[in-house]
């Protein structure tokens, strides 16, 4: 259900009634949860969002949302527990056991087939065709996935083990997982004894299959082969390739693709050396990207991968391992490679020295996330300065031309001095007389002989319209800055480029104190694109950033979602790819 990204339609907190409501239909449909476990799960000075969703498939539904974590789920009237809540009560459900390899089909919208189930010595849990049960790995009692038996546990075993057993729901991984902090699972030791290796070997790769043919001999031997090769594709070598027409070329002469392969080399050597410590083991690749080299990156320099001669990092981490020795990169899971042996020793590393000033020093882990001050958005405000036309109105308050008030500000001053002038009408309190001083600031010329009496707000209306907009930006611990006009809002626009390839250019995020070259080096991390920042034409002190391809998703995930940028200052979202509408 939640295998790919899912579209939300509102999120709102939770009413008290509503939320008495949800406790009464948890102790309803999970009578094993005694009250006190309800109200630990569900405490009632919390913050709780329901969250309303529609999945790729169009179903709609509700989630209830504590600590940013997704805890129960509602389709049709019918609750599901997340995998944070039953990490927190695992017994919440009877439990299924498969295989670890089972579980990534399973997360891409597999069912879990009855071949891939372990039973354990104590035998499967009772249960009747409909009811709830979660899933579990070997080794591990914490559930990786929910969903609805098939048929009763009698069904199953009479059929011998053999077609669906769960229709699953929500797993590990999925995007509804992705909703919450996306943290791991904890590790709780299984009650019944650990299963042989020989069974997830011959059992563990049917867990998620339509069908339940076992594989034959020449099958595995094939896949084995396949494996194999993948893990040791052919890499080109770096330096033959830079060293091509070294002769024809100077010393310094060398092309953007050699001096990218050289500071792609540099930054991995760096992270090896300062950055990775051999607790972190085994180490995601895509992680030690974008953790630990990008932050090794001298400052002045963009990392790109797809500019060097490896154009994937893949291919770059094959070379080093095979060509240099200097790590040992293996796929723990399907499509998922990790770094799990580095050789410190090498001469390489060892003898790796890093010039003082060439990086950014005490860079974190995250540098282009994580700022050393995080950003905080600015409080805008509208002011209104004070015009050579409206000047006698503001005489008595003492205030000069191109003095600054808020609305509140200036409805005080005309107020006083319609009063002290006496200029309220003796009849209907909710008229002002127009004197000649307020005639000349508030009046058109064909209005001089037709308007005697202007009501209130009226009054205030005309004079904040007649004063000169401003705004202002008060950053916290900072001095307020006032700018003149109304603030001109983050433009995000997306341009087509040569025959069908897309661009996404993004302005005006100084304004909002937001650094453009870190916004494009976070952009060029998370999406994988390149990126760009040029000088906006016809300005001179305003940048455009350049992000390849249509990222307006990412964009405002970026601007809204983490720096909490008001999206009335954002032009542009609306055009955002709705999710779900492709197939």
């Amino acid at each position: 259900m939640f295998a790919k990204p899912f579209r939300v339609k509102c999120n709102i907190a939770i009413k008290g009634s509503d939320r008495r409501k949800l406790k009464a239909d948890i102790s309803t449909a999970f009578p094993i949860l005694s009250a006190e476990q309800i109200s630990e799960l569900i405490p009632n000075k919390e913050e709780l969002n329901v969250v309303k969703i529609y999945t790729h498939k169009g179903d709609s539904v509700t989630l209830y949302v504590m600590h940013k974590n997704p805890i129960f789920f509602e389709v049709e009237r019918k609750l599901y527990p997340t995998v944070y809540t039953l990490w927190l009560f695992p017994d919440l459900l009877p439990v299924f056991t498969t295989w670890p390899a089972v579980l990534q089909k399973l997360a891409g919208g597999a069912d879990l087939m009855l071949p891939g189930v372990v039973v354990p010595p104590s035998g499967l849990p009772g249960v009747k065709q409909g009811d709830l049960c979660a899933i579990t790995v070997v080794r591990n009692r914490a559930p990786v996935g929910i969903g609805t038996a098939t048929m009763s546990t009698a069904e199953m075993l009479g059929a011998g083990m053999k077609g669906k057993g769960l229709s699953v729901f929500h797993t590990y991984t999925d995007q509804l997982w992705a909703f919450g902090d996306k943290s791991s699972p904890p590790t709780i030791a299984p009650s019944d004894p650990e299963p042989a290796d020989s069974e997830e070997h011959s059992e563990g790769s049917e867990g998620a299959e339509e069908e339940e043919e076992e594989p034959s001999p020449s099958t595995n031997t094939a896949a084995r082969t396949l494996q194999d090769l993948q893990t040791t594709p052919h890499c080109p070598e770096p330096e033959e390739k830079a060293g091509e027409g070294s002769e024809e070329a100077e010393e310094d002469g060398r092309t953007p693709q050699e001096q990218m392969d050289e500071l792609l080399l540099q930054c991995f050597l760096h992270a090896l050396k300062i950055k990775v410590k051999k607790s972190d083991l085994p180490l995601l690749t895509s992680t030690f990207l974008r953790n630990h080299m990008f932050a090794c990156c001298p400052s002045g320099k963009q990392l790109d991968i797809k500019k060097s001669s490896y154009k994937k990092l893949s291919k770059f981490l094959q070379c080093m391992q095979q060509q240099r020795k200097l790590i040992q990169v293996k796929e723990l899971s399907k499509g998922v490679e990790s770094i799990v042996e580095v050789d410190w020793k090498h001469r390489e590393i060892r003898s790796f020295s890093v010039s003082e000033g060439s990086v950014l020093e005490e860079a974190p882990e995250e540098s282009c996330r994580d700022a050393e001050k995080p950003y905080h958005p600015p409080e805008i405000s509208t002011l209104y300065s004070v015009s050579t036309r409206l000047l006698p109105l503001f005489r008595d308050a003492q205030l000069k031309k191109g003095a600054v008030l808020t609305a509140a500000e200036v409805r005080t001053i005309i107020t006083n001095y319609v009063k002290s002038n006496e200029l309220v009408d003796e009849i209907n309190k909710n008229y002002v007389t127009i004197n000649p001083i307020l005639c000349d600031s508030l009046l058109d010329k064909q209005e001089y002989q037709e308007i005697e009496k202007l009501k209130w707000d009226d009054l205030f209306n005309r004079c904040l319209d007649r004063m000169q907009h401003c705004h202002q930006l008060l950053f916290p611990g900072q001095e307020p800055i006032i700018r003149k006009g109304h603030i001109e809002p983050i433009d995000i626009t997306i341009v087509s480029r040569g025959s069908n390839k897309k661009v996404t250019l993004i302005k005006n995020l100084e304004l909002y104190g937001l650094e453009p070259h870190s916004i494009a080096s976070i952009l060029q991390q998370r999406v994988q694109a390149s990126s760009a920042v040029n000088p906006l034409p016809g300005s001179k002190d305003k940048v455009l950033v350049q992000i390849q391809g249509n990222q307006l998703v990412h964009v405002g995930r970026l601007l809204v979602d983490e720096y909490k940028i008001p999206q009335k200052h954002i032009l542009g979202l609306d055009k955002a790819p709705k999710p779900g509408k492709k197939k």
